[in-house]
């Protein structure tokens, strides 16, 4: 049947109230992020403020008391530590996509549209997706054009902030990606760490979608060739190894670095055995290819089940004698394992944000124009080797980790919740510091931890710093 002359603008009204359903859907995944500000609504008052919890705030006589003093900080996802060269990639990285996988003017005024679907796949749409989906063209060339270039944002920005004697590699050690995709795991590690641009590194990327890991290597050596070692005698780039298949294809070489980026949470949702069981299972998959002093990375997207999940291998990690290096500051029960957080439990869930104000600009504005804006980028990750801590903290000082974006309390106070061996922790900066989610705080107590007021809400004691 011919098309109607109004079909066109029945057509447009239709993508924009797409367009708005899509926004509104960001906005309550990104609100889930932490139960504070989500659960219980009519009990709020103004942003942030917590009518339950201000009876006890305004009740206490101990309310503006110093328990603790803040004697160094450090940043989770500070940029300072990758070099020029580095940011100037990850502000360009369209046009590295762009050189090798060149779409025409059609195709790139397409691909908004093609992000945005993608983005439903990746997230409302999962369970009809079909298996190999990233071996389609459209799809690949949205998600490394957008996905991949997010995830490079982030992944840099950790990476960088962990030292790279904590990775513990040398010249010809192996290293494994699992679930590989566009090599995105590699090419971060590369541009956050020049030191290891230095070594003869093996490195085998393993995932099901060879043409996702083929068009990942070319992107991997455009890096490489502008971002060159310092050494003379090192290699221009690190040896990839290409290997078709899933978690649990034999390989004959062991591991001394192993990653898994943004791959379990497809497999969590797929399986129906206990996360605990699967959680275990995965686990001794990935040391079954480690070497004798591995260490080993997992990274998940922010939602409560995949933090759940990622709680889960930091207890199976600790059950090998692993070190936590990042982000955990002590090896207790995780206080925010995120159980049951989707369904109505109290537990809150572990991840970490930073604000993209200073991201690429043009991500930025790829991310509005598919109708994705961005403000804030998470993750949930864990870092551990097979090193013993080697903290140099003495004994009386007290490690928090910050786990959410601010909170405002009452009387205009500042809060954050953290992470410590004491479990959770809300902290209330007296102190006016500069403190952003992810930070590492170490702290010289001056009052007793059973002496302390707890938050009525979530039950965590209330730390004046």
């Amino acid at each position: 049947m011919a098309e109607k002359f109004y079909d066109k603008f029945n057509q447009k009204a239709q993508k924009s109230k797409e367009k708005s359903k899509l926004r509104t859907e960001r906005k309550e995944f990104n609100k889930e992020r932490d139960e504070f500000f989500t659960k219980k609504r009519e009990q709020q008052g103004p942003k942030g403020f917590n009518k339950a919890s201000s009876t006890q705030f305004a009740n206490s006589s101990s309310k503006d008391v110093v328990n603790a003093q803040i004697i160094s900080t450090q940043n989770m996802f500070d940029t300072k530590g990758l070099s020029p060269e580095a940011v100037k990639i990850l502000e360009n990285f369209d046009q590295i996509v762009q050189s090798i996988r060149p779409m025409n003017s059609k195709q790139l005024t397409k691909l908004p549209h093609d992000i945005r679907e993608l983005s439903h796949k990746l997230t409302d749409q999962r369970e009809s997706r079909r298996v190999g989906y990233m071996n389609a063209t459209e799809e690949l060339s949205a998600y490394v054009r957008y996905f991949t270039w997010w995830n490079l944002v982030r992944l840099t920005r950790v990476f960088s902030n962990i030292p790279v004697q904590a990775f513990n590699l040398k010249d010809e050690d192996v290293c494994l990606d699992i679930g590989s995709g566009p090599l995105t795991v590699v090419t971060a590690l590369w541009l956050s760490h020049p030191e290891l641009r230095n070594l003869k590194l093996n490195f085998y990327c393993m995932d099901i979608a060879s043409q996702t890991m083929a068009l990942g290597e070319d992107i991997y050596m455009s890096v490489a060739s502008q971002s060159q070692p310092t050494s003379p005698t090192a290699p221009t780039h690190w040896n990839i190894i290409r290997v078709k298949g899933e978690i649990g294809t034999p390989l004959r070489k062991k591991a001394r670095f192993i990653s898994c980026a943004n791959m379990f949470n497809e497999l969590y949702q797929k399986e129906k055995s206990d996360p605990e069981k699967i959680a275990k299972n995965q686990l001794e998959q990935l040391l079954s290819y480690a070497d004798a002093d591995p260490s080993v990375f997992i990274a998940e997207p922010a939602s409560p089940i995949s933090a759940h999940f990622v709680s889960l291998m930091r207890d199976n990690l600790l059950s090998k004698k692993m070190n936590l290096v990042s982000p955990c500051c002590h090896t207790k029960k995780c206080p925010m394992s995120g159980l049951h957080a989707r369904y109505g439990g109290t537990a809150k869930w572990c991840n970490f944000s930073f604000s993209t104000e200073n991201a690429p600009k043009k991500l930025l504005k790829l991310s509005d124009d598919a109708g994705l804006p961005k403000e804030r980028a998470s993750l949930s990750f864990v870092f551990a080797n097979s090193q013993s801590d080697s903290s140099t903290n003495k004994e009386e000082d007290f490690i928090l980790r910050v786990a959410s974006d601010p909170i405002w309390l009452p009387g205009n106070r500042q809060g954050f919740y953290c992470c410590s061996e004491k479990g959770l922790i809300l902290a209330v900066n007296t102190s006016h510091s500069k403190i952003t989610s992810g930070q590492k705080l170490v702290l010289k107590t001056k009052t007793d931890f059973s002496d302390l007021l707890k938050d009525k809400k979530t039950g965590s004691l209330i730390l004046n710093i």
